[in-house]
């Protein structure tokens, strides 16, 4: 079951040369869903691969490097004569967002848009995962970060033993899987526990958007495969962080300690290490030794915790 993070655009604030501004596509099981939406988003979709065919955007909050490209990215969706409902999903705020968005993009758009404003701590459920908004410490701006966290697997079913047992192959297995007791014709009743292993993980990815570290974050991330926190500036500009509501280098990676996780990215830079962001790097590997500088078209697969590190 695949689950991979494609980053569109890493720049903070700004595009640089390099860098776009912040869009995240993520990708499970063959749907497709966006994370925040900056200036050109619909241009890096193209240029890396993404699908237009998405359901679901989420913003995280709406400053413009976050949100800007929605006019753009919404219209070329009608040109391309799009029918299927699009949802879009974001803090407080974000159908005044949109209905400005709307109006400074004109024609009627060929498909329905569903606006949800979420509440940190609800779920946004799906079938085997659902999102989790949780609020984040940008500058007073209402924001959220986003933990995208599937339900733990069933464990391995044996088929080889339910053969040697005489269970026949179909529905009765399907039941023992599910972890029903089964009796056979014979009178002989089969535990699940005969023929199923222990429940295994489950992936959780954990999106912070823009942030100061803060412990919402790791307590939401903790033991996570994947966290990809922001991390605008290098301990030289500590003061900046604190003062416009980010973060650094390290601490991002300390928020990656303490919760634990399996692995960090981390983006959204200033374009000062827009061309060369290896000071961030290694101001982060001096506290967690697990993490990657997020590039444009950079793309993460996250397998499960019993299959290997993530790509």
């Amino acid at each position: 079951m695949t689950l991979s993070l494609t980053f569109l655009g890493t720049s903070a604030s700004r595009p640089t040369v390099e860098r776009g501004v912040s869009s995240l596509a993520v990708v499970r099981e063959g749907e497709t869903m966006l994370v925040d939406c900056g200036e050109g988003t619909q241009r890096q979709m193209m240029r890396y691969g993404v699908s237009f065919n998405f359901g679901d955007l989420f913003f995280t909050h709406f400053h413009t490097d976050h949100v800007i490209g929605v006019v753009g990215l919404l219209r070329t969706l009608s040109l391309q004569g799009r029918t299927e409902k699009l949802r879009i999903w974001g803090p407080r705020g974000l159908a005044g967002v949109m209905k400005r968005a709307d109006a400074f993009g004109g024609e009627r758009l060929t498909f329905p848009v569903e606006i949800v404003e979420v509440t940190p701590g609800e779920p946004v459920k799906r079938k085997e995962y659902s999102i989790m908004p949780y609020a984040v410490d940008h500058r007073g701006v209402t924001a959220v970060g986003y933990a995208l966290i599937e339900e733990i697997r069933r464990g391995r079913f044996n088929p080889e033993m339910a053969r040697a047992l005489g269970i026949p192959e179909g529905p009765l297995w399907g039941r023992i899987h599910r972890g029903e007791s089964v009796t056979l014709d014979d009178g002989r009743v089969i535990d699940p526990s005969t023929l199923v292993g222990p429940e295994r993980p489950a992936r959780r990815v954990v999106i912070t958007g823009d942030t100061r570290p803060c412990g919402a974050t790791i307590e939401m991330a903790q033991g996570a495969d994947l966290l990809v926190h922001e991390s605008t500036f290098g301990e030289e500009e500590a003061a900046r962080a604190v003062e416009t509501g980010h973060s650094t280098a390290r601490e991002a990676a300390q928020v990656a300690l303490g919760a634990g996780v399996r692995r960090l990215v981390l983006t959204h830079f200033s374009a000062r290490y827009s061309r060369d962001p290896s000071d961030l790097d290694r101001e982060a590997r001096q506290v967690f030794a697990n993490v990657a500088v997020a590039r444009d078209g950079m793309e993460v697969d996250v397998p499960f915790a019993d299959g290997g590190e993530p790509a």
